[in-house]
């Protein structure tokens, strides 16, 4: 985590939480969610306004962490903002090279453990960081590596994975 975000959750540690105002989307976007698209439905159905600033969203992925429930979070100074994901907390991006290596929506490398297929045909890499979905412009990649023999996706239920994989698309409090 940047230092600033540090040096603010000392200075205030009894910053309360929030909840829903903060999404991911499956091709690895964020979306910010205030009252009124809160109030129009849920996400990813109404997604709200998609932070284009790429320093506001470097921000938001250096500082992307999960705490021990498996709640996905960014931390905004004091305040942890809890990220609704529409799939999976990594989104991966495989690299066209050789051993298909995987780069998640942050920018960080991760190495494949597993690979998983569900019920809509969305592919999905369990990593040393973490579990995710594959981006949907990198499936002809993934195809290759399963001609290969390097990838071997096994069927597992979308409704699964959170519970087997240890994270939550819906945070809330308590």
């Amino acid at each position: 985590m940047d230092e600033i975000v540090l040096q603010a959750m000392r200075k205030w540690p009894q910053v309360p939480d929030c909840y829903g105002w903060l999404a991911l989307d499956a091709r690895g976007h964020w979306y910010m969610r205030d009252d009124r698209v809160q109030a129009a439905g849920p996400f990813p159905q109404i997604k709200g306004s998609r932070v284009d600033h790429d320093k506001l969203r470097a921000f938001i992925e250096r500082n992307y962490a999960s705490d021990a429930q498996g709640a996905w979070y960014f931390q905004n100074g004091p305040q942890r903002v809890y990220v609704d994901l529409e799939a999976a907390p990594w989104v991966w991006r495989v690299q066209d090279a050789p051993g298909w290596p995987l780069l998640s929506h942050t920018g960080q490398a991760a190495r494949l453990l597993s690979s998983w297929l569900d019920e809509q045909g969305r592919v999905y890499a369990h990593t040393d960081i973490g579990h995710g979905i594959v981006h949907t412009l990198d499936t002809g990649l993934v195809a290759q590596a399963v001609e290969a023999g390097a990838w071997a996706p096994q069927p597992m239920t979308f409704a699964q994975m959170p519970g087997r994989f240890g994270y939550q698309l819906r945070p809330r409090p308590g």
